[in-house]
């Protein structure tokens, strides 16, 4: 028997393949090497599912810095709010939160894969699970997957949505490198992102901060020259390796870029409050010493900048001050001095977690070598990549999902039709 389109990969992007080529009246097969499907779905937004967001187009492809304009084309067919609609339509009722990030009414990603499973079985798509594959034979007429177990697949179309090598316990081991490189494709280099990365510094490695949570702080990357590449406003944390949180996860890929360059350590700049000005958090501290000159200086900043304890403790230590200094006997400078580290304290990073360890994964299939509107390879006929594998990703937040979701229409959608006119 012949399919018309096969499926590898039950994640985000193969499932809704699946659904979008059976939706097109294809003879459909999905092939996952797991023991379920929308494993990588059921973890996302903390277990429940971050299926999208609703931000302006322009907004979310900018939250997807790996090739975000590569979607441009995509978008004009299927896009963010589409995603909305169609799972409105098919019974999951969704909530917009914070940022535009939307999650299903349910708080259960559970509901998001079952209701996905239950739309494969109302259009007859066959699954095979546990089913690992081996190969893919690529030929002008037809490709075939052979099948660990040595069961030879052959299908007209074959849309290849393995995810990356990123948290593989969902089953996103790379496996489809080797398959894409055989179709004829590129592979950019990979990376991880979305990661927590690595410090060497003595503070980090005496964990004299470690588990300490700061606030809406802004952290930046800054290059060689010490210029600011990126900046992002949100939490983070430190940790006994160094440091994580959303801020440092949306911050990993420029530092990991830098790093892959040849550098062995990259420069941050922490700002603790951002919302106040460096001259004005001066002033304020001044006014206050002159009224409570007896006071110790150490808490007259705590109670000003409600600033974390060991957090001063460090500043005071890295700069040889007194921590029981009274406000009266502190100078101006000295005061600047402290300010100037709350509104830039720099430290070097020298690395991240391994891409296993990370949320996503950064390269993979070059775009230039797929039709963006249609997601097939411009290198063999009938060859459809989508979701992770291709060299696209975004920050946390529903982009990379959205990503996934509508490469994986488009994908499904071509596969269908290319192999049906193949008749």
């Amino acid at each position: 028997m012949i399919y018309d389109v096969v499926v590898i990969g039950g994640g985000p992007s193969g499932l809704m393949a699946a659904i979008s080529a059976a939706e097109n009246g294809a003879k459909t097969l999905l092939i996952e090497k797991g023991k379920k499907l929308g494993t990588k779905l059921a973890i996302s937004g903390g277990g429940r599912c971050n299926v999208t967001n609703r931000l302006p187009q322009e907004e979310v492809i900018k939250n997807i810095p790996g090739n975000g304009k590569f979607l441009y084309s995509a978008f004009s067919v299927f896009n963010n709010y589409d995603i909305i609609d169609y799972f409105e339509g098919i019974g999951v009722s969704l909530k917009e939160e914070d940022h535009g990030r939307m999650f299903p009414v349910s708080n259960s990603a559970k509901s998001v894969v079952d209701t996905l499973i239950r739309k494969l079985d109302e259009l007859n798509v066959e699954i095979k699970l546990n089913t690992p594959v081996n190969a893919i034979h690529f030929t002008e007429d037809v490709h075939d997957v052979l099948l660990k177990n040595g069961t030879k697949i052959t299908t007209k179309s074959v849309v290849i949505a393995v995810g990356g090598k990123s948290v593989p316990h969902t089953g996103s081991t790379g496996d489809g490198y080797a398959w894409a490189k055989k179709a004829g494709h590129t592979i950019t280099e990979l990376y991880p992102t979305e990661v927590a990365l690595t410090s060497a510094e003595n503070f980090i490695k005496n964990k004299l901060l470690q588990g300490l949570s700061l606030r809406d702080v802004s952290l930046s990357v800054l290059n060689q020259k010490g210029k600011t590449i990126i900046t992002h406003q949100m939490d983070m944390v430190f940790t006994h390796f160094g440091i994580s949180g959303p801020a440092v996860l949306r911050c990993s890929q420029f530092v990991v870029k830098e790093l892959m360059k040849g550098h062995s350590k990259v420069k941050m700049c922490l700002d603790i409050l951002p919302r106040i000005p460096k001259e004005k958090l001066i002033q304020n501290i001044l006014v206050i010493k002159d009224k409570q000159p007896r006071k110790s200086l150490k808490n007259i900043i705590k109670e000003e900048t409600v600033i974390p304890e060991r957090f001063l403790q460090l500043i005071y230590q890295i700069n040889g001050i007194d921590e029981e200094l009274k406000a009266g006997n502190t100078s101006k400078e000295t005061i600047t001095l402290i300010v100037e580290n709350i509104k830039g304290f720099t430290f070097y990073v020298n690395g991240s977690l391994p891409i296993e360890k990370a949320f996503v994964t950064g390269g993979g299939v070059s775009t230039k070598e797929i039709v963006p509107n249609t997601m097939e390879s411009k290198q063999t006929k009938r060859v459809f990549f989508c979701g992770e594998i291709l060299d696209i990703h975004g920050y946390t937040g529903g982009y990379n999902i959205t990503a996934a979701l509508v490469t994986g229409r488009l994908a499904g959608t071509n596969a269908a039709y290319t192999s049906l006119a193949f008749d």
